[in-house]
Formats: structure tokens, sequence, C-alpha cells
């Protein structure tokens, strides 16, 4: 049975998308079949994995609003083994649709269910919000990642987070567990970031991946050509870093 990973975190910019485009990628570079679930209407991953989002016909829109099957939202992207289910930016919408529906915590769940079998992890990137759809992403989800950035502000909000992770636990998901904490935009040569890493690490200990994704040039120019960074440059800072990411979590998983 697949194992389903929200990458959540409300603050924007701590690199959620990012993550999640390149530990998918790097999971499949690993022979693990993956399946990432776009659930941000702003479909960074979406473009960042190589679809073009104006000639996607059938969106995680479709299937939460309209009922459509999740298997025709199913893109492949270029890398084997790796699929995509994108977004659209009318997904900004579906939250205040999805109100009228009953049981509308579980929508995603419930569309995940029938798929979750045909591949090994299936990661949901959240949008930067602890909106209807983010609670969808972690009703439905196994446990959850969350990329902190390392900047001053970086542990603010994280409380609201953990909060809401503990009523979705206590009231929709029980069995919801927190993955790992992930450093990004990791840059050693600032005191500042060495710093924020020693606090997360005192707060969150075994809970914060030894994978630490550091600031890289190659990393933020990849999604700009739809490509992870593993395919535009194998031997870059980033990709090692989320092969390691990739990999902690493999093992992680076998126990």
């Amino acid at each position: 049975m697949g194992k389903i990973i929200a990458l959540a975190n409300q603050k924007g910019g701590v690199g959620k998308t990012t993550t999640t485009i390149n530990l998918a990628a790097s999971l499949a570079t690993l022979e693990k079949s993956v399946l990432v679930i776009d659930a941000d209407p702003q479909a960074n991953a979406s473009s960042g994995l190589g679809v073009d989002i104006k000639e996607v016909d059938c969106s995680l829109y479709e299937c939460i609003i309209d009922h459509a099957d999740i298997k025709d939202a199913i893109y492949t992207t270029d890398i084997e083994g790796l699929d995509i289910v994108p977004s659209h930016i009318d997904l900004v919408g579906a939250e205040i649709e999805m109100l009228k529906l009953n049981g509308r915590e579980k929508v995603m769940s419930n569309l995940l269910a029938p798929i979750r079998d045909e591949y090994d992890y299936i990661l949901i990137d959240c949008s930067p919000s602890l909106g209807l759809i983010t609670v969808n992403a972690l009703t439905a989800a196994d446990s959850v990642i969350i990329p902190v950035q390392c900047e001053y502000f970086a542990l603010e909000g994280i409380s609201k987070l953990l909060n809401t992770i503990k009523i979705i636990k206590s009231k929709l998901n029980p069995k919801l567990e927190i993955e790992g904490f992930l450093l990004t935009m990791y840059d050693s040569r600032l005191r500042l970031a060495r710093q924020i890493y020693d606090e997360v690490k005192r707060h969150f200990q075994e809970l914060v991946f030894k994978a630490v994704i550091q600031r890289n040039v190659k990393l933020s120019e990849s999604p700009s050509h739809g490509l992870p960074v593993i395919l535009y440059d194998a031997d870059s800072t980033g990709a090692k870093n989320h092969l390691s990411l990739a990999k902690e979590i493999i093992e992680k998983n076998k126990k």
C-alpha cells in the first residue's frame, strides 16, 4: 500500500513545491513509483514537472468538484515512474464550492483511496494556507513533511500548523504523523542559518531530517525549464540534497 505524504506549511516561500518536485523525482530515480498531487492553485508543481497547464483537460479541481475519475487526471512526466495530478487556478474557488458538500474534509481521501495501491509514494503539494484543501490533504495523508526555511521568522507559524495537525489527528485522521521537519534554503556560511538549524533540532530532535536542502542556483533555475533538478543538473548540490532526503525517507519507512 502506498504511503501518502503531504508537504505543508502555511508560510509561503519555504520551499514546499521545490521539495515536492525534487523529492518525487529522486524517489522515482531510486526506482519507486510516485504520484504528485498538486493541491496548490498556483500549479507550480505541475509546470515544474513539465506539464503545460493550458493543455490540461482534467485537473484536481475537476476531480473534487465535478467528481471526475482521478485516473483521467493523471499525467506522466519525463521521469519514468513519476506521475502527477495537476492543479488549476480554479482550485482557488473550490474551497467555497466544497462548503456545501457532506464530508467535505474527506473528499481528497476518498479520491486517493482507489489509486493508493498503485504507487509507492503519493506526495501532496499543499498551498501556503490552512484552508479546506490543505485540511483535505492532511486528512488524506499518512504523514506530513514540514519544510522550514533557515531564516529569522522560520519558527513563526509552526505552532499554528502543529495545532492544526493536532486537531486533524484528533477529529479526522488519527493515523496522521509528522514524517519530519526539513530545513530548506540552508547557507552554511551564515551564522543565522546554523542557529536556526540548532533551534529546530533542539525543539523537534529526531523529527528533524538529517538531509538539509542547501541554497543552490541550479535548484532555482530548474523549474523554469520544467525539469526537476536531477534532470537539469544531476551533479548539483540541490540534486544531491534531495537524493539524500529520498534515501532517508525510504530507509525510515522500511522500519
